[in-house]
């Protein structure tokens, strides 16, 4: 039965991929909008469709969500697998991703978010960071939000990693809210070995924004932690274990504190213990 669904939903993605471009080519063509909002939304909304049309995949959504699409927000969400982008997307309105810069290397998927004018990240360019935040600033002064995963990458094992600060710089600097959002479940969403898919049932919540226009720099870590401790308690809550059972900074702090661990540099400049020695 595993196999048969896997199957169905391969060609189920696959098809909805092919539709994808020539749809958002579209939309892309007619787009007169500075940012882009009409032709980001589109590919949002058929990516959303990947989750529909995997049977052996659920996806929940609560909290309260933004009733004005086009206020811009620093969105701000954990990071478990690809399976969240999926996920994610079928929130109802439009945010321009920051995504690795491989992503935008890809054939067809490539395309996609070059046309919807997503944002890419080189973590080996050092100019990266700095063109980073000039697009996302492009974006939100034209209404439009910007999606960040602040832990740089994607967690090994399900347990939230440490943020880091250039996504609450971003608001603070700006006087922007920042809407955090929390998942779980898309660990077991998608294949590592093998094509056929794990069962998931995925939960998305949006929690309230967080006003930052009187903030300063000074605030950015306490924002950036307070973000980070409701996000960690609320994956607890789903999971129905202590916040410490999902809060990985702890080893990561350890790690990188040893002189024999490797290490790695991530956007925004801060070094993290390889996957390996975060691990233990």
């Amino acid at each position: 039965m595993r196999s048969l669904q896997s199957a169905l939903a391969w060609v189920g993605i696959i098809l909805l991929i092919l539709l994808m471009v020539p749809t958002v080519a579209l939309v892309r063509l007619f787009d007169r909008g500075k940012g882009l909002y009409a032709t980001g939304r589109t590919f949002r909304t058929m990516g959303g469709w990947i989750t529909r049309v995997n049977p052996r995949w659920r996806v929940a959504i609560t909290g309260d969500l933004p009733r004005d699409p086009r206020n811009p927000y620093v969105v701000v969400a954990n990071h478990q697998s690809m399976a969240d982008i999926p996920a994610i997307s079928r929130l109802p309105w439009e945010m321009k991703w920051v995504a690795k810069k491989s992503l935008f290397d890809l054939p067809v998927v490539g395309w996609l978010v070059k046309m919807s004018r997503d944002i890419p990240v080189d973590r080996k360019d050092p100019d990266s960071r700095a063109n980073v935040i000039l697009r996302a600033k492009y974006a939100l002064r034209h209404r439009v939000s910007v999606m960040f995963m602040p832990e740089g990458t994607r967690s090994r094992d399900g347990r939230v990693l440490r943020y880091q600060d250039g996504a609450f710089r971003l608001a603070v600097d700006l006087g922007l809210p920042i809407l955090p959002l929390a998942i779980d479940g898309t660990a077991e969403a998608l294949p590592k070995h093998g094509w056929r898919f794990g069962k998931a049932d995925v939960k998305v919540h949006v929690f309230a924004p967080i006003p930052t226009a009187d903030l300063t720099a000074a605030d950015v870590p306490a924002l950036r932690e307070r973000v980070r401790q409701a996000t960690i308690e609320q994956i607890a809550t789903w999971r129905g274990v202590a916040p410490e059972a999902v809060d990985a900074a702890p080893e990561q702090r350890a790690a990188l504190a040893a002189p024999e661990a490797g290490s790695e540099i991530t956007f925004g400049g801060e070094e993290r213990a390889k996957t390996t020695a975060s691990r233990g």
